[in-house]
């Protein structure tokens, strides 16, 4: 089973991208993603699912069955590096997405079972970061961290400069124990130019798994388990949207121990 979801020519709905457990061989992520035209109205049901809604870009109206959120969102590319507007959405609810402008639209999902409400998440609810040094420096914006209230979704979005690494050193949250949680991953990535890429590995100690991917604007690398550091090429800034879940809500991981050092006073040299 390939790790790499190619992106596609726009569907009735708009949808580019669409991930479910089922065809990524897991048992808690899901992901879409979709472009819509000004004006084009997109209409969902969670069922037994949480969506985490994230306006990529553009702007858009949303209507739940208890809520309404008119005209949100702000940045016209993700590239602006502002943070995001999103919207929370509970299991067993109705979801309307009017494009106000054109949009591009993530839908993040995974399961739900809590009673929490529809909400917004705006911009000043985003937690801003700057991570790693070096080579290894990193722009994040953390939606929907591990300290907001959800069901199962982990929701970050991460900038990478031109020529720098990310998802490094090399790290993991495949096991179950008190090192680590168990959580799979999804990448949507995008490029500035857009005809960029960027070369993602997804590996395990033993080296049952070992995929090396060139990823192109919009498409989704999953991870199903392992490490998974991400190498952007000269000329092209990196945008991704990170969608994570598992059956415990806790962001925990190892590091591979080779290159660990990365994160020490001897980086860089």
């Amino acid at each position: 089973m390939s790790l790499l979801s190619k992106v596609k020519q726009p569907d009735a709905q708009g949808r580019i991208q669409h991930v479910t457990p089922e065809s990524a061989g897991w048992r808690y992520v899901g992901f879409d993603a979709y472009q819509l035209k000004k004006g084009q109205t997109l209409n969902l049901e969670s069922g037994d699912r949480e969506l985490c809604l994230v306006l990529v870009a553009g702007i858009a109206s949303v209507k739940t069955q208890k809520a309404e959120f008119p005209a949100i969102g702000k940045r016209m590319s993700p590239f602006e590096r502002t943070p995001p507007y999103s919207v929370y959405v509970p299991h067993n609810d109705r979801v309307e997405v009017r494009a106000d402008t054109d949009l591009e639209l993530a839908v993040c999902n995974a399961p739900g079972h809590g009673s929490l409400p529809a909400r917004l998440i705006s911009p000043a609810d985003v937690g801003v970061e700057q991570r790693g040094k070096g080579r290894n420096k990193r722009l994040v914006h953390n939606i929907l961290p591990d300290n907001e209230p959800a069901d199962s979704l982990l929701v970050v979005e991460v900038y990478t400069d031109e020529g720098d690494s990310s998802s490094y050193p090399s790290h993991k949250h495949d096991q179950e124990n008190s090192n680590e949680t168990y959580l799979e991953e999804t990448y949507y990535h995008r490029f500035d130019p857009e005809q960029g890429f960027a070369m993602q590995r997804v590996y395990t100690d033993d080296r049952t798994l070992d995929e090396c991917m060139a990823a192109y604007n919009r498409d989704v690398v999953t991870v199903p388990r392992g490490y998974h550091p991400v190498a952007t090429l000269a000329g092209y800034n990196n945008y991704y949207l990170n969608v994570m879940a598992g059956p415990v809500r806790l962001w925990k991981f190892t590091w591979e121990k080779d290159h660990a050092w990365v994160n020490s006073d001897a980086y860089p040299r």
